[in-house]
């Protein structure tokens, strides 16, 4: 009996708890009803379960044998303030709050290997499973690390997925190396002078000041990194002013850029201040500029990689797993857990029907349930050999 085979029976138990996520969505670091499901779950199949990691982060501990070697498994719980727009019987019952990015399903999929494992698995040594708040954007990989994530429960490897649409149900997607890029937002305020709008001479204009930055930044891509190092910079908000008749005395311009690696997320940083402080002088303001990298770049360790899609194959067949996918520019928390340990992240197929990711009409495809699972119990099975037949 292969791995999905072996799943089947559990698929519309999983279905349920899928749906019943959907229902009650919950922001990053406010997953109270999301953690106290997984923990009610895990300890019912025998798991041991450690709460509070990182705020709602939960670790459920399963060890097998008398095996050293120790696998993490990791999924995402939060949703995003975005209202739903399915018309699905199951649909937000969280105004404002929905799970548009398929971490009800991604929560689902590991609890599903949770109950497999604790139930029929065949290994030795420990697996992790590690449930992780606020992934998009509010810090709970780094929370939970700073917890002491892999002190308390040590890992060899760390492992983690997400759906992707428009890839067909049953397929995967994986690449050694820089897989996501690193994020980081920015925000630059401008002062000026304020005034009447009819003596623009009496006063110092930041909108001016603020017009010419957003403009010179765009300079910082083609004129600052070699045309093979990909990166993005987006200005995505401009806000000065409240009046027709008035100069005002600040503006913010707002942003965000994306590269694959740190060094080059620096380099931008650098070149953002330098055109920024400058170019506000040269109009007669000040600029100050606030940076932050919400996401480091995911880096999928090459042995680990391997791994995951020698997994993937033995479920679905080698055609069916790209092993060389395109890298892309969206970003994912999971990265600095990849900073800390070795693993990989992979992307299974939610269908080529599917909506978009952060949109009010996605919904995560129950029919990709039994692969998720399966993948990670054919990945413990396969890491932690327990040397019978």
């Amino acid at each position: 009996m292969t791995t999905i085979e072996a799943i089947h029976p559990l698929h519309e138990e999983l279905i349920a708890i899928r749906r019943d996520l959907h229902a009650h969505p919950e922001i990053g670091f406010e997953e109270h009803r999301t953690s106290d499901l997984v923990a009610t779950l895990l300890a019912d199949w025998g798991i041991e379960v450690h709460r509070n990691i990182g705020g709602t982060g939960i670790v459920g501990v399963l060890r097998r044998g008398n095996g050293q070697a120790s696998i993490g498994l990791r999924a995402d719980m939060d949703a995003l303030p975005i209202h739903e727009s399915t018309g699905q019987p199951y649909a937000s019952n969280n105004p404002g709050v929905m799970h548009a990015c398929g971490h009800d399903g991604h929560t689902t999929m590991l609890l599903g290997a949770a109950k497999y494992l604790a139930q029929s698995g065949d290994f030795n040594g420990t697996v992790n499973f590690i449930f992780q708040p606020a992934e998009e954007g509010l810090g709970g990989a780094s929370a939970m690390l700073e917890a002491g994530l892999f002190e308390r429960f040590p890992c060899d490897r760390i492992y983690g997925m997400h759906n992707r649409p428009g890839l067909p149900v049953g397929k995967f997607i994986i690449r050694p190396g820089a897989m996501m890029a690193g994020g980081g937002f920015f925000d630059i305020k401008i002062t000026g002078h304020g005034g009447h709008a009819a003596r623009p001479e009496a006063a110092t204009d930041p909108i001016l000041a603020a017009s010419a930055i957003v403009g010179a930044l765009q300079s910082i891509i083609s004129r600052n990194l070699p045309p093979a190092e990909p990166a993005v910079l987006s200005v995505t908000a401009l806000n000065a002013g409240s009046a027709y008749n008035v100069i005002p005395e600040s503006a913010l311009i707002r942003g965000t850029a994306r590269a694959f690696n740190r060094e080059t997320l620096n380099l931008i940083e650098t070149a953002i201040r330098r055109i920024a402080t400058q170019t506000a002088a040269a109009y007669g303001a000040k600029a100050e500029l606030d940076f932050r990298i919400l996401f480091a770049p995911l880096i999928n360790d090459g042995s680990a990689t391997d791994s995951i899609a020698d997994a993937a194959d033995a479920l679905v067949g080698a055609e069916n797993v790209n092993r060389q996918g395109e890298a892309v520019m969206g970003s994912e928390d999971f990265s600095f857990m990849l900073e800390s340990r070795p693993g990989a992240y992979i992307n299974l197929g939610n269908g080529e029907s599917s909506a978009p990711l952060h949109n009010d009409r996605y919904d995560f495809n129950d029919e990709a349930l039994p692969y998720g699972v399966a993948l990670y119990a054919q990945l413990a099975e396969q890491s932690l050999p327990s040397g019978l037949s």
